[in-house]
Order: structure tokens, then C-alpha cells, then sequence
């Protein structure tokens, strides 16, 4: 039952309209308020009164002249006395189509039935924006959360998770307010294999107060949600655009199995640029069994190469459309195929041509695989033909890399699912304790102590010495081992190549004590000295931030003076094991340097993610008294 309220009306859409809420003929469930934010409080304290416990608030709850507490504060304390489920404030409403339920603020599209998509959105225009407009997604659930006085993103999730239809999630979020149930939502979305595409805002730069090392530059809030993201297999995408696109993709019914991308064309052109979109996108095509290029060739034009992504259209003539579904559906036979798409333009007026679906068709009569039509781009309008389609499972995409996007993903979710064997090392139990009670002793943690604290856990520390005068210098030089380096250790200078605090390549005693007391003129007398390194090799950085929402995180890349400034690096939640790092060294731009780049050495990346392992498990043994670590 409906039942409007409102004293100016007598109806409204052929049901009686009625004074009050009080003047109802038995106590609702549900309220939905279409009120001003004038009006909002009073009417909120008449459902009270009237021990209704759920509703929807749109407004924004601002009113001029307002008094301490604020109109949002005072809602929100009589909504936490009084334990009530709220929709917003400040929001779109929801959209509960399996049950039939629109509570929304403005006018939508027909939702005719359920389908298998949930949308949960802290904008309210993240979600209209995706749900009025994109008929080729069947949503069972949509919500705008604004506020979130009671009831959190968090708490949609898992109850999104719990539909018995849902197929994938789509977030559009900006923070999660209750990080602890986010990180429970996402692990039983891994555990029901239910993925997760999250379209995260805010990529701001990290408070300059938490930026004491690189580590804590380069792992700020934003790197955190990447890092918890891998962790949890949850798909990260740009735009809106990529968002609805890859629910689509996701909500197709087909499984994503070993192997690349295969692809028909009509255009070389067209074709060479997909190659160029996917390489950059990392996304795999698949390469032909002698078998598959065997069939394509009975079907292929003289002068046309038979290669994935294959341009199927030579002559023409009144066979070539059943030639095209014929490559097509050799393609997708192909043992090294994961999933197929005919990727072609749209006709005049964005028309979708009924024979290429019907390219589609005869490939998925054979396969289990998913299968797309991409066209190039987006067009001018939709087509009837395309949303029917994608409903019927045989999906329509517009614009290639938008298509790639959604394929790089499919193929994460896909390697998500069958984890690696990577166990964690062990620490001791002794020296743990022994630098936790160290380490809580010190009013200042310096260079030396930070290297003897690591190297006794375990990692391979290179160390050196401090000296406060030039009487300690002398004593160390005489037993040196000389090329040297200098460095200041005043302990409020964080960043020593900011300040031309190192001196590198000290050949001799002579060198060393000048060094030393033109560093001691400019920055102290605090100094470390250590051993040069001489050998050919690659600069990382290895580092830990302790994410206040997420706990510890793991900075793993290229290290060195540009380190924030090229920012080559991964972020990853601690703990892991070798095999995760090595995994995760792979998405680094700069990745040919650590295999030999141009006839330079291979580096020991084994040993560095070794060491990036034995670090993660260091930060959560210590995670309650070490902020950032910082290892070049």
C-alpha cells in the first residue's frame, strides 16, 4: 500500500491523499520524505512518534540561519537514539527491483524486471547516471547512499552480496566510513566469487604531515584502496563509462577460462589499432593453433594473413558474411582462446546490422565462452537490436577501449580466482619482542638503528656507522674499506638528497675527513658512514606505510632520486608472500631494466621479493609502533 501525504492535495495518481502522517489509516513501514529541509524535522519527529523505524531522505538538510547543533547533527541524534534505517540523506533513493520497490527522487527508466547487476553509489548522479540511461544493464538493486546517517555503502554491499541473483557489483565510492566492514563485504564477495568494479574517486596527493619518507608519499589513502583492491580481486576502472561498461561484460553468464582475446575484423586499420589499445592495456591475444589457422584458411581471401586480430573481409561477394562468422567461429574454438569479439563499426544512425549478431550466434552454438560485439566507437544513438542482445547474452560495446578495459578486467577477476601457493616466512618470536621494546625506548629512530633493526629480522641491511666528531671519523677510517659514503645524521633531516647531505665515492682518508667537516659546517656532526656500493645494478625502493583505514602497506618499485617523481611503483597489503611480489613487479613500466636491459646484468629480483615478503611481515608484527620504513 501507497499512501501519499500531503494537506494541499485531496489525491495524487488516483490514490486519497491525507493530512498527516498520524492520519493514516494503519502505521507504514517505510517513509519517504519529499519535503523541504524547512519542513524535514518536524515531520521526522511525527514518524517517530509513530514508531516507524525506516525511511528515505533526498534533501541535503541545509537550512539558512541555522543553530548549534545543526539540523544534520540533530537528525542524526535522534536517528542513533532511536535506531532508525535511513536512505540518505542527501541522495537519489534506491531502486530495489526485485522487489519492486523505486524509491527514487526523480524520474527513471522502466525497469520491466529484475536482472543480476547491483549498483551502490556514494553519488547520487554516479548512480542516475548509469541506471535512467543504460538499458543494457538489469539491475535487482541501485542505490544512491549520500550521508549515510545510518545505513553505510558498507552495509549495502553485503546485503547486495546476499541477493540470490547478483552477479557482479558495481561501487562508485569516495571513501569507505567503516573500513573494517568494507574489508569483510569484500571478503565474502571473494569467498562467493561475486566480482567487484569500483570506480574509486580522489586521487588526491597524501597529506604532506604523513610524507616523511618516499614510502609515504607513494602509498598515500588512494595507493591504500589499490593495495586492498589486489588483495580482494575488486576491479578498478576510470570513468563511468568503463564502469557500465564492464558491468555488462561481467553480467554475462559465460566464464572467462585460460587464454587471450581473439578478434575479427573488417578493417586493417581498425585492427592495428586494437593491437596498439591492447598492448597498452596488458591484455593478452591469443595466438592461432596450427589447427585454427588450418580452418580460418578454407575461409580467408587470397593476400589476407591469417593472424589474431584477424581483418576477415577481402572481395566481398555474396558468401563473405558467412565467411566472417565462419573465421569468427574458428577463432573462438581456438584452444588458446579465453573469449572472442567481432569488433566493427556501426551502421548510418549508430544501426546495429542483424548479421553480425548473427556472426555471434553461430560461434556461441559451439562454445561456452563469453562472446562481444564491439563497435569502434560510440555512435550517435542506441539501437533497439543492441540492448536486446546484450539482454539475451550476447553483449553490445561500444568503443574499443572502453571493450579492452572490460577484457584486462575479466582477465584479472579470472587470474584472481586461482591463486597462487605463497606462504609467508616466519619471524622470531625473540627478536620481535626485543625490538618492540627497543624500538618503544627511543625518542629518535635513526639511519643505523633502523638498518640493525632490519638486518636482525632478517632482511639484507647493508648498515654502516655513525660518528658525532672527528675523533670517532678517525678511529672508523683507519679500518675502513674504502670507496665510502657520507651522509649527514641529524635526525630532522628526513631526506638527506634534498639537503646535499651525501657524499658519494670517498677514495680515501683524506677525502673522507674533508667531506666530513664541510657536512658538519653546513648540517651537524651527526654523520653515518658506509660502505660504497660499486656494483652494476637497478635502484629499488622498498617501503611501508601504515594506512590508517587499512592497516600496513607495502611500497615495492623504482627507487632512487626519482622515485616520487617517476613513481614506477605497486602497492600491496601486507602480508604476502615472494611470488605475490614477483607477481606484482610485472605491472612496473619500467620492469625490462630488471632483466638485462640492453645488455646490462639481470638483477636478483628473487632476492628482492624475498626481502619485500620478509618486510610485510615485519610491518604487521609491528604495525601498532612503526609508522613508514624506507629502504633504497
Amino acid at each position: 500500500a501507497i499512501y501519499p501525504v500531503n494537506p494541499a492535495y485531496d489525491a495524487l495518481h488516483e490514490l486519497p491523499c491525507y493530512l498527516s502522517l498520524a492520519a493514516l489509516p494503519e502505521v507504514p513501514d517505510h517513509v519517504i520524505f519529499a519535503v523541504s529541509d524547512h519542513r524535514i524535522e518536524a515531520c521526522f519527529d511525527e514518524m517517530l512518534a509513530l514508531g516507524i523505524r525506516a525511511c528515505t531522505i533526498f534533501s541535503a538538510l541545509i537550512i539558512d540561519d541555522d543553530q548549534t547543533p545543526n539540523l544534520r547533527q540533530r537528525l542524526q541524534n535522534k536517528i542513533d537514539h532511536h535506531q532508525v534505517l535511513v536512505a540518505g540523506a542527501n541522495c537519489m533513493g534506491f531502486y530495489n527491483v526485485r522487489e519492486g520497490v523505486l524509491a527514487g527522487g526523480f524520474d527513471t527508466r522502466t525497469h520491466p524486471r529484475p536482472g543480476n547487476v547491483a549498483l551502490i553509489s556514494q553519488s547520487g548522479a554516479g548512480m542516475s547516471g548509469i541506471v535512467d540511461v543504460e538499458r543494457r544493464i538489469d539491475f535487482n538493486f541501485a542505490v544512491s547512499t549520500g550521508y549515510e546517517l545510518s545505513v553505510s555503502l558498507e552495509d549495502y554491499l553485503d546485503y547486495a552480496l546476499d541477493l540470490p541473483e547478483t552477479r557482479v557489483v558495481g561501487l562508485f565510492m569516495e571513501t569507505s566510513r567503516y573500513p573494517e566492514k568494507f574489508v569483510a563485504a569484500l571478503q565474502k564477495a571473494a569467498q562467493r566469487q561475486i566480482p567487484i568494479v569500483a570506480l574509486k574517486v580522489g586521487r588526491t596527493a597524501f597529506s604532506a604531515k604523513m610524507a616523511l619518507s618516499h614510502s609515504g608519499a607513494l602509498a598515500g589513502s588512494d595507493e591504500a584502496y589499490d593495495a586492498l583492491f589486489e588483495r580482494y580481486g575488486v576491479q578498478r576502472v576510470e570513468d563511468m563509462d568503463q564502469l557500465a561498461t564492464v558491468l555488462i561484460m561481467f553480467s554475462q553468464s559465460q566464464q572467462v577460462s585460460a587464454g587471450g582475446l581473439v578478434c575479427l575484423h573488417d578493417s586493417g586499420g581498425e585492427r592495428q589499432l586494437l593491437i596498439d589499445l591492447a598492448d597498452a592495456q596488458q591484455v593478452a591475444l591469443a595466438e592461432l593453433t596450427e589447427t585454427t589457422e588450418r580452418s580460418i584458411a578454407a575461409y580467408l581471401d587470397p593476400g589476407l594473413p591469417i593472424v589474431n586480430p584477424l581483418d576477415g573481409w577481402g572481395a566481398g561477394g555474396a558468401d563473405a558474411h558467412q565467411r566472417m562468422a565462419n573465421c569468427f567461429e574458428a577463432l573462438v574454438a581456438d584452444t588458446n582462446a579465453a573469449l572472442g569479439a567481432v569488433v566493427h563499426d556501426r551502421g548510418p544512425d549508430s544501426e546495429i546490422y542483424p548479421i553480425y549478431i548473427e556472426y555471434l550466434r553461430q560461434a556461441q552454438a559451439g562454445t561456452s565462452k563469453p562472446i562481444f560485439l564491439v563497435a569502434n566507437r560510440q555512435g550517435s544513438g542506441s539501437d533497439s537490436l543492441a540492448i536486446t542482445s546484450t539482454q539475451q547474452g550476447l553483449p553490445v560495446i561500444d568503443g574499443v577501449s572502453q571493450f579492452l578495459v572490460g577484457v584486462r578486467c575479466l582477465f584479472n577477476y579470472r587470474d584472481f580466482l586461482y591463486p597462487i601457493t605463497d606462504p609467508l616466512p616466519a619471524l622470531d618470536e625473540v627478536v620481535s619482542q626485543k625490538w618492540r621494546t627497543r624500538l618503544n625506548s627511543q625518542s629518535v629512530i635513526t639511519e643505523s638503528l633502523s638498518a640493525e633493526c632490519l638486518a636482525d629480522f632478517g632482511l639484507p641491511m647493508l648498515g654502516g656507522y655513525e660518528v658525532a666528531d672527528i675523533e670517532q671519523l678517525l678511529d672508523l677510517a683507519q679500518t675502513a674499506t674504502y670507496p665510502l659514503v657520507l651522509k649527514t645524521a641529524e635526525v630532522n633531516i628526513s631526506h638527506k638528497s634534498d639537503s646535499n647531505g651525501v657524499v658519494l665515492n670517498i677514495e680515501s682518508e683524506q677525502q673522507l675527513l674533508s667531506a666530513y667537516k664541510e657536512l658538519k659546517h653546513r648540517l651537524g656532526a651527526k654523520a653515518l658512514v658506509a660502505p660504497m656500493i660499486t656494483e652494476q645494478g637497478v635502484e629499488m625502493i622498498l617501503g611501508l606505510n601504515n594506512d590508517p583505514q587499512f592497516g600496513p602497506i607495502i611500497v615495492l618499485g623504482f627507487g632512487g632520486l626519482q622515485a616520487e617523481l617517476l613513481a614506477d611503483t605497486v602497492v600491496l597489503l601486507a602480508p604476502f608472500g615472494e611470488q605475490t611480489a614477483r607477481r606484482a613487479l610485472e605491472r612496473l613500466k619500467m620492469k625490462p631494466l630488471l632483466s638485462g636491459y640492453r645488455g646490462q646484468n639481470k638483477v636478483n629480483i628473487e632476492a628482492y621479493c624475498r626481502a619485500a615478503s620478509y618486510l610485510s611481515v615485519i610491518a604487521v608484527e609491528l604495525q601498532d609502533i612503526v609508522a613508514e620504513i624506507d629502504i633504497n
